[in-house]
């Protein structure tokens, strides 16, 4: 997977969410321990939830909120989806999460097609998905975008060519995304390990080392 970072760094690619995202329009947001403001949070009151990331951005004056890979986050405890026992809950976050207004339109960094969607809709799940397939120096690998619009995978076919910087789906809103403040879960991941429609976005401490290796830091189509 190291090639494939090294080969997306010397691409050129096209702006996830239209424009770069820079210091001039976004700010980090973290969702660790280290963030006592969670701890007077209700994160299971989706609307308390999403006043609280979005009152942040707006003190700020930004558009986006970005954040969270490899991210040992304290938000998890809302869904049962994440596990139930110490050993096995599902507390560090895979991709980058883009917060932004529902609705925000997301294009395709680089050419590929799409491998498979569906709406993954538990409560604290990724409720509708799509995961897009490409191909690059003879390397095969996969991005994975979450928490979308529903209306997002009316009319979507596997294998249908998605361009590079074309609109192929939105940030959905809450309840529909999962029932989470709006934003984009982006992801790389080298392997699906024959998932379709969805893939961890969020793994237990225990298998960081496999997760990290199969899911590299997607910054590289950030910048």
């Amino acid at each position: 997977m190291l090639n494939i970072i090294k080969i997306l760094s010397e691409k050129r690619h096209f702006p996830i969410m239209g424009i770069k995202l820079t210091a001039e329009n976004s700010i980090e947001l973290d969702f660790t321990a280290a963030n006592t403001d969670l701890k007077l949070l209700d994160l299971k009151d989706t609307e308390q939830f999403s006043e609280y990331v979005f009152g942040k951005l707006k003190h700020d004056g930004k558009h986006f909120g970005i954040g969270g890979y490899m991210e040992p986050r304290a938000i998890y405890q809302r869904s049962e989806v994440f596990g139930k026992s110490k050993e096995n809950f599902r507390n560090v976050h895979l991709g980058i999460d883009i917060w932004a207004k529902a609705g925000q339109p997301i294009y395709a960094p680089i050419d590929g097609k799409v491998h498979s969607f569906q709406d993954n809709g538990t409560f604290g799940n990724y409720g509708p998905v799509i995961i897009l397939e490409h191909q690059l120096l003879g390397e095969v690998f996969y991005s994975l975008y979450g928490h979308l619009k529903r209306s997002d995978l009316v009319g979507l076919e596997k294998g249908q060519r998605i361009s590079a910087g074309r609109v192929f789906c939105h940030i959905g809103s809450y309840p529909e995304n999962g029932d989470w403040p709006p934003h984009l879960h982006f992801q790389l991941i080298a392997d699906l390990e024959g998932n379709e429609g969805d893939y961890p976005g969020v793994c237990a401490s225990k298998d960081i080392e496999k997760y990290r290796n199969n899911c590299p830091d997607p910054k590289v189509l950030l910048c």
